[in-house]
């Protein structure tokens, strides 16, 4: 039997070698801390404190502001200087609170008091989770209180721990379930406890052997728990995707990976759900690699949520030549930086630097309709005609096409022999028709 895996996709350049075996090492900030009150989809969280007030580590500084919505906790003790607006990795000024760390860590009462999970009911569990701040660790950021939440548990029969780690570069996953393997498991034990007819199966791909054995030999006397090697392709990793190569099942943009009974979290999710719900410890630290060609010593850094990404390139080395090109992600789906005085936040995977932009490099050229985006398209849409009805700003036509299942994985651009900016233009246009139809 072959890997499991899915219909399309590309081979891009891994460069994981530049960072796959530097242990996780932890980073202490320096400076002031900035939390922005949005890092996850839905609602803003709402402050809690002003200026001038005091805040320890494990406090939480903002509250959900709505039913889709996550907390915000601190990471240091301090005082806050500020809640102002703060530019983000995402290139848009957004409302943060700004905490001057007094290097102490003082914590709260109850920090990392331990749970016994056999103990917690359901109800607990998720409010644990929800108190937590935890969001996807590996994405746009859904609060995983929300998704683990489904209007129908009982119809939820996988559990899929999502360790493809696909996008070029990006190696903190593959740290954690190599130095933390007991965590990854640990989490997923947790959310199995809420779904009492569910596998939980942990995907990963095989360009990761050590992984998938440590893996593989933590869960071998579990009987709910399996490990899936994947076929090492991008977007193995994509929500959509990865449910089908594990268990055959398609989804749309319309539904939900609940309607095909199945619930997904990143590696570094499910550890953050061990961490809060059995060890006593809220979301306050993100691993972040820092690499690239650009990078004097590319690491994986284990850094308190608020630190400004300069230090993550100081500790690190600094640059070894002048990056051409910044990114916070990866090549493919991450997005270009244009100032490094931006917060760490939760969503917050990678630093990429590289000395050269291949993408700005090439002049687009006329279409040659060879078919290659129709090829390596996960979502089976036709990039070519979409881009057409793009150009024209077409919303209708665009939905028609089925523009809204593209999942901006960038595989047609990284194809496309005319250089043409497909994913950029699908990405703006998916936008559109969500505003449109908001209103």
């Amino acid at each position: 039997m072959g890997l499991a895996t899915f219909t399309g996709g590309i081979h891009p350049f891994e460069g994981k070698a530049l960072s796959e075996n530097q242990p996780m090492e932890i980073l202490m900030p320096r400076g002031d801390l900035v939390y922005p009150l949005s890092q996850h989809i839905g609602a803003p969280a709402k402050p809690l404190v002003k200026k001038g007030d005091p805040v320890l580590v494990g406090q939480k500084i903002a509250e959900a502001g709505g039913f889709v919505s996550a907390p915000v906790i601190a990471s240091v003790s301090g005082t806050v200087k500020a809640v102002q607006k703060h530019l983000t990795a995402g290139g848009s000024m957004v409302d943060s609170i700004i905490v001057e760390n007094d290097g102490k860590y003082e914590k709260t009462e109850g920090f990392g008091r331990e749970r016994e999970l056999e103990s917690l009911s359901r109800d607990e569990i998720l409010a644990c989770i929800r108190e937590a701040g935890i969001v996807g660790l590996g994405g746009a950021g859904f609060p995983t209180h929300v998704k683990l939440a489904p209007k129908d548990p009982g119809k939820i029969d996988y559990v899929i721990i999502n360790g493809a780690e696909c996008e070029p570069y990006l190696t903190s996953d593959y740290r954690r379930m190599i130095e933390e393997p007991e965590k990854v498991v640990g989490g997923l034990r947790v959310i199995l406890k809420l779904f009492d007819g569910a596998r939980g199966v942990i995907g990963i791909e095989d360009n990761k052997p050590e992984a998938i054995k440590k893996m593989t030999e933590l869960v071998k006397d579990d009987p709910r728990i399996e490990v899936c090697p994947l076929k090492t392709k991008y977007p193995q990793g994509g929500e959509r995707v990865l449910i089908y190569a594990v268990t055959g099942r398609k989804i749309n943009s319309s539904m939900l990976p609940a309607d095909v009974g199945c619930i997904v979290d990143n590696v570094d999710t499910a550890a953050a759900v061990y961490m809060a719900v059995v060890r006593g410890e809220p979301l306050i630290t993100k691993t972040v690699t820092v690499t690239g060609d650009a990078v004097a010593k590319p690491k994986n850094l284990v850094v308190r949520l608020g630190t400004c990404y300069q230090e993550l390139i100081d500790a690190a080395g600094g640059f070894a030549s002048e990056p051409e090109k910044i990114i916070s992600g990866g090549p493919m789906m991450g997005q270009a930086m244009f100032d490094l005085q931006v917060p760490v936040a939760k969503n917050s995977s990678s630093l990429t630097c590289l000395t050269h932009d291949e993408a700005a490099a090439m002049e687009p050229t006329a279409c040659i309709r060879c078919g290659r985006c129709v090829s390596v398209c996960p979502g089976r849409v036709v990039p070519q005609k979409l881009y057409r009805a793009a150009l024209k700003h077409d919303l209708d036509l665009f939905v028609k096409l089925n523009g809204m299942e593209c999942c901006e994985c960038g595989c047609c651009s990284f194809v496309c022999p005319a250089g043409k900016p497909l994913t950029q233009s699908f990405k703006e246009m998916r936008k559109a028709v969500a505003a449109a139809r908001r209103k």
